[in-house]
């Protein structure tokens, strides 16, 4: 492997202009595939395998036009203080809103406050409810944008009107916390590096692969069904991993000048050391997102692919771009520990041969592994204490912030109608192998009333047939409570009675019962999908460190990063600590994507620091030195730069933070929190401590093991003999030798 990436280093950096004309091609032809591709709405929803999904489907063939996955508005109105919502200028207002409603190009149906009896029973606040023929993911804009003109025009009659409901629910804009990010990464890169050009490389890469890996979804967006929020996930993904690659390589490439060698033959091993570690660690990151296919929601499956796809070409624009422009930059790329002049370069360091802060860290851990370890382990355990409350939940309106219409209109809901109104559940009766329908359709209605935490059944509504239908059933509780989710529980237990006495079939489905649903689904997924990702990820890290014990403490340090971060999001988000800090206005259940979100994500992101750090402690343990010694160097060398892609990731995901989504802003904290546990506590204090600890014996691995597996020599053990083909450039003894991959 290290030869063979030393060889193409170097072929990038003699062949740069090829190099760079082929990125740009890359690059242009997947804009034009962008630009020219038809456009495409949001990807549809589909949760196969759940009983809310099985009911949306017999809907939509019992009861053809009912678009019963489509988006949903209620539109709400509240009367003036001392009026009522029946006064004759508040309801013409309300009608004129409804006729305006109705005129959509989507809209299948508005139903009147006045012959529904949706007016509270105080008079004072009423709604109508707009239904779509297609989901909120891909509803129009143009929809969006005449529903809200349409409320406005009834504040403009003196109501107070709020809108709720999923048809406007947008994708969150997230460009302007990209800018932050990069931002805050060129200044983490200009101190790291000393020098403003060498910062530029990884930010110029980065965007470069971000751009063709967006494009290239977009290209292929309407044939594939690929939404809007696929191209974001690959765009943070290919963002992070793309500089830090790119940084992983420049730094390398700036200490082998710092050595004495030659320009090309630096670029070339670079690329044959710290190049192997970036396949192996963007392999890692390309098994955790692909493996989001056994949670078995195609969304999710595709946006885990389309960001794998991002991230390998990041990988190959580091192992190929990046020496191609070092090849550029020539003379101007100092060598390790001097700056630009810019920058201050030239000056005489204060204290020559001073070790660097890596280096004091390391040795201070060498000599103290065992407090180290404890105080690291303690305190991550602490921190996931919490993570045993964790309750997971999809987010509703009621837990958007107070300033949006949505959630206004969620309050004015439960004000008037109770907050169960909020998520009521829809039961189909599926009835057509009984010999008497109608008598089945009542049975459930009745069994149904006498649950607990039930408000209102309304009576069956069959359809043409007589043979399928559907009541709506308003809990007592709010959508997110547990105890809403007892009472979908509940009614599918005793629908599993009736069906037996009448023959028929029980469904709970809707809005609710499909974030139950969808929230079970990854549940039960979650330890599968660790399973896997941890699984594969281990048997990868035994070929790349030639160990057993170095992997599973990888692993079983992820876990514990993980945990602690789950517990800081639990205690914020669920619990309420530091929520005035973190702006967050309504506590409840954890999003139920985080856990498994937040698993794929950091630990792609975690192995590429265990890689590159670990790799250059393997490599100087094989060239001769002690194992507390090659701890030393490890940290020497690799510190300072899996210091700053950490200091990269946390700012770029504590740029989301700021949002005003409730879901984007938890996301975002615990992302941050994840990464600065597993970066800065298990990375650069528990890792080095076992590694102290365990001596020798880290690197053990059963003979028979060494001989099955295959030799991909990440350390770069096939580079210390290895001289330039065209016998210029020598290795660091002046020893000649052919070169073989």
């Amino acid at each position: 492997m290290a030869t063979f990436l030393y060889k193409l280093g170097r072929l990038a950096f003699r062949r740069r202009h090829f190099v760079a004309l082929i990125w740009v091609a890359l690059l242009t032809l997947a804009g034009v595939g962008a630009a020219s591709a038809p456009a495409a709405g949001n990807t549809s929803f589909s949760v196969p395998g759940t009983e809310a999904q099985k009911a949306f489907d017999l809907l939509e063939q019992r009861f053809p036009g009912m678009s019963a996955d489509g988006a949903t508005a209620r539109v709400v109105f509240k009367a003036p203080g001392g009026e009522k919502m029946t006064d004759n200028a508040n309801k013409a207002a309300v009608e004129k809103t409804v006729e305006e409603l109705r005129s959509g190009s989507e809209v299948v149906s508005v139903a009147d406050p006045y012959t529904g009896h949706a007016v509270s029973g105080n008079g004072s606040i009423a709604y109508a409810s707009v239904k779509y023929e297609v989901s909120g993911m891909e509803l129009k804009d143009s929809s969006r944008d005449a529903l809200k003109d349409a409320a406005q025009h009834a504040r403009d009659a003196g109501l107070t009107v709020e809108v709720g409901g999923d048809a406007l629910n947008a994708t969150p804009e997230t460009g302007s916390s990209e800018i932050i990010g990069i931002g805050i990464a060129a200044v983490v890169l200009v101190i790291t590096f000393g020098s403003l050009l060498a910062a530029g490389f990884p930010l110029l890469t980065a965007i470069i692969g971000v751009g063709i890996g967006v494009s290239t979804i977009t290209a292929l967006a309407s044939a594939l069904d690929l939404g809007s929020t696929t191209s974001t996930l690959a765009s943070m993904i290919g963002l992070a991993v793309g500089i830090d690659y790119a940084l992983f390589i420049v730094s390398r490439y700036r200490a082998e000048l710092a050595e004495g060698r030659e320009r090309e033959e630096a670029a070339g091993r670079a690329v044959g050391t710290a190049g192997s570690a970036v396949v192996f660690a963007g392999l890692t990151v390309v098994i955790a997102l692909v493996g989001l296919s056994v949670v078995n929601i195609p969304m999710l499956t595709k946006m885990g692919i389309a960001a794998a796809g991002t991230v390998a070409i990041a990988v190959l624009i580091a192992l190929t771009l990046i020496p191609a422009l070092l090849g550029y930059a020539g003379r101007r790329i100092k060598p390790m520990g001097e700056k630009s002049k810019l920058l201050g370069g030239g000056r005489t360091p204060r204290k020559p041969g001073r070790p660097n802060m890596g280096t004091r860290w390391a040795s201070f851990v060498v000599r103290r592994p065992i407090a180290v370890l404890l105080l690291g382990v303690i305190g991550l355990g602490a921190a996931a204490i919490p993570a045993a409350s964790l309750e997971l939940g999809l987010p509703d309106d009621g837990s958007q912030p107070t300033s949006t219409t949505q959630r206004r209109a969620y309050d004015l809901l439960s004000e008037g109608f109770g907050p169960g109104f909020n998520g009521p559940l829809m039961v189909v009766v599926d009835a057509k192998d009984s010999a008497h329908p109608k008598k089945a359709f009542t049975k459930v209605g009745d069994e149904i009333k006498g649950l607990k935490d039930v408000v209102t059944v309304t009576p069956a509504v069959p359809n043409k047939a007589g043979d399928t239908a559907t009541i709506t059933v308003v809990p007592k509780s709010k959508p997110s409570s547990t105890t809403t989710e007892d009472l979908v529980h509940a009614i599918r237990d005793k629908g599993a009675d009736i069906s037996r006495k009448t023959d028929s079939q029980i469904l709970v489905t809707g809005s609710t019962a499909m974030n139950i649903d969808v929230s079970q689904k990854l549940n039960d997924a979650l330890l599968p999908y660790l399973a896997l990702v941890v699984g594969l990820a281990f048997l990868l890290l035994i070929v790349v460190f030639r160990s057993v014990l170095v992997p599973l403490k990888a692993a079983l340090g992820f876990l514990l990063s993980v945990l602690a971060a789950l517990g800081a999001v639990v205690a914020v988000f669920q619990w309420g600590w530091l929520s005035g800090l973190m702006n967050v206005e309504q506590t409840g259940p954890v999003m139920s994507m985080m856990p498994i979100f937040m698993v794929g994500v950091v630990f792609g992101l975690a192995m590429d620091y265990e890689v590159f750090l670990v790799t250059r402690m393997r490599e100087a343990y094989v060239h001769g030195e002690k194992p507390s010694q090659a701890v030393v160097t490890g940290f020497r060398h690799g510190a300072r730069v899996v210091t700053a892609a950490a200091v990269i990731m946390i700012a770029v995901f504590s740029g989301f933070i700021g949002s005003s989504e409730a879901m984007v802003k938890m996301i975002g904290f615990g992302l941050a929190t994840a990464v600065f546990f597993d970066a800065f506590i298990v990375r650069m204090a528990v890792v080095p401590a076992v590694l102290a600890l365990l001596g020798r014996r880290a690197w053990w691995l059963p003979k028979w093991l060494d001989r099955a597996l295959p030799n991909v020599d990440v350390e770069g053990e096939g580079l210390r003999t290895l001289s330039a083909a065209d016998g210029k450039d020598a290795d660091p003894d002046g020893e000649r030798a052919l070169v073989r991959v």
